[in-house]
């Protein structure tokens, strides 16, 4: 099974279940049982005597136990989120073929028990619709992988420079002008490609709601981003008064943009709307609101990005709701209640910990799903340092050097798919699986988790993923038609990467960091 239960105890039997198998769960298992029977194939008339779902409080929420004999099934968690974990493992028991959609149900369950539980509660994928947009169905197959793999947080990047796309009331040609770009680069900004196609597309008030909806019945969290005030090129081109003085569109090449918000008032007004829309249709208590690689030429070198985030950082709690942002709003000093997000290498988590912040680990050099999976020149456009799945696996989300207080900051970690390079669901698949099913394990962290049992296991997982229809990379390496060799890329090595890493961070205080943190260990 992956993620890899805490303990597995086998016993001798089978329990056999079927269509007429009764399941006896109560009201507030409902949901789950509900998506248990669809997901199942299988009717499981209401009745005692075969499948049975408790909530016992005295678990954590998200632990379960599962426990089969030949007479009877149960699944008990800490809360409806356990329980549904326990469901998730139930599928792994069942052979690959209860995965589909179609074919003969009724299956024998290997009698046994298997007690689990997380060591993290932010077990998290961001999904950078911006960049490439994603219809709704793709986005709901992308919540249910996840979900299939026990992650509970789906960070939702909805703006760039590149594109906008969700609706804003009284804002009417952020999706009119904003979610439309002319063209899109062929591979790495270097090549200076296109492709001649216009791209675009926005969700209305009722997709995000029915996304939201739909990841909450599969206990995913989904937080959204709005990038500012830099990465808003498509929010200027839409409305020029936004910006300074810019009036071309949307950004068609990769990169960071240099036209950033002015942060008058008119701006000020026009962030303050996007962020109560995002609080109507979005439940989650933290909201994102990037505050990433925003150059400063445009303000005649002057930081005022830290008083920004302040300001934005107030309108939210007056909301009750709180920011969360890339680790540059820790230059300058975060806000008190921000949730960081740490990219840029190990160090910013090291910081977060230490200022009493918060913190979701996602280092770009274990985390970026749009790195290259290895030096295969066939690989599709190969961008950044060498990931492999080994690496990704090697992931852990809590720095050396931190003291028990700091260490209880770190939320978990969360693992980032940039879409650049990723026109569709099919090549999404490709970068994300199966290093999102090492990462989902490096997060539920199981005691004495290591890569050889992970490798053991991974040839039996990837027979569920192919009964899901997930076009995974294989481990032996790209096929012929995974290449883009009309999309080159740029790879890099990762001491290159780090030294860019430790300029980026310079404005962050040493003295905050542990000595050598930066340095990967190897597998």
């Amino acid at each position: 099974m992956i993620p890899q239960p805490v303990s597995v105890r086998p016993a001798e039997g089978a329990f056999a279940l079927g269509a007429e198998t009764p399941l006896d769960a109560p009201a507030e298992l409902g949901g789950v049982a509900s998506w248990l029977r669809t997901t199942l194939r299988c009717p499981l008339p209401p009745g005692g005597g075969g499948v049975s779902l408790r909530v016992d409080r005295a678990l954590v929420p998200e632990a379960y136990e599962l426990s089969c004999a030949s007479g009877r099934l149960r699944i008990t968690g800490g809360s409806a989120a356990g329980v549904f974990y326990g469901g998730q493992t139930l599928r792994q028991l069942l052979p690959p073929a209860a995965l589909r959609r179609a074919g003969p149900t009724g299956w024998l369950v290997p009698a046994g028990t298997v007690t689990d539980r997380p060591r993290f509660g932010w077990r998290g994928v961001m999904l950078d619709v911006a960049r490439h947009f994603m219809p709704v169905p793709d986005v709901l197959r992308f919540v249910d992988l996840a979900a299939f793999h026990k992650l509970n947080v789906l960070h939702l990047h909805l703006t760039d420079d590149q594109g906008w796309r969700l609706e804003v009331p009284g804002w009417p040609r952020l999706t009119d002008v904003g979610a439309w770009r002319a063209e899109s680069m062929l591979g790495a900004r270097q090549h200076a490609r296109y492709d001649g196609r216009p791209h675009g597309g926005f969700y209305t008030a009722d997709d995000l709601r029915e996304i939201v909806a739909y990841a909450g019945e599969r206990h995913v969290r989904v937080v959204p981003e709005v990038d500012m005030p830099g990465h808003m090129q498509a929010a200027v081109a839409a409305y020029p008064e936004l910006g300074n003085g810019f009036a071309g569109g949307v950004r068609t090449g990769w990169g960071i943009s240099s036209h950033v918000l002015n942060l008058g008032e008119r701006s000020l007004e026009f962030c303050r709307a996007v962020l109560d829309q995002l609080c109507e249709l979005f439940p989650s208590e933290l909201i994102g609101i990037g505050g990433d690689e925003c150059p400063r030429d445009e303000w005649a070198g002057e930081d005022r990005q830290p008083a920004f985030t302040a300001l934005m950082a107030a309108h939210l709690a007056a909301r009750g709701r709180r920011i969360y942002g890339w680790d540059e709003i820790l230059e300058g000093g975060a806000p008190a209640g921000a949730v960081v997000a740490a990219w840029r290498g190990k160090s910013p988590t090291t910081v977060a910990a230490r200022r009493g912040h918060q913190v979701v680990a996602c280092p770009d050099i274990a985390a970026y799903l749009d790195y290259r999976q290895s030096d295969d020149p066939g690989e599709p456009t190969p961008v950044g340092t060498r990931l492999t799945l080994a690496d990704v696996y090697a992931f852990s989300a809590v720095p050396e050097g931190l003291s028990p207080a700091e260490r209880e900051l770190v939320l978990g970690g969360q693992a980032n798919v940039w879409t650049e390079h990723m026109e569709t669901a099919r090549q999404v698949d490709y970068m994300t699986y199966p290093r999102l099913s090492a990462f989902a394990e490096a997060v539920w962290d199981p005691p004495g988790r290591s890569y050889e049992s992970f490798e053991t296991r991974l040839p039996a997982h990837l027979e569920r993923l192919d009964a899901l229809g997930v076009n995974y990379r294989p481990p032996s390496g790209p096929r012929p038609w995974d290449a883009r060799p009309d999309a080159p890329g740029n790879p890099r090595e990762l001491p290159d990467r780090l030294a860019e890493l430790a300029e980026m961070t310079k404005r962050l205080d040493p003295a905050e960091m542990t000595k050598g943190v930066d340095s990967p260990k190897p597998v």
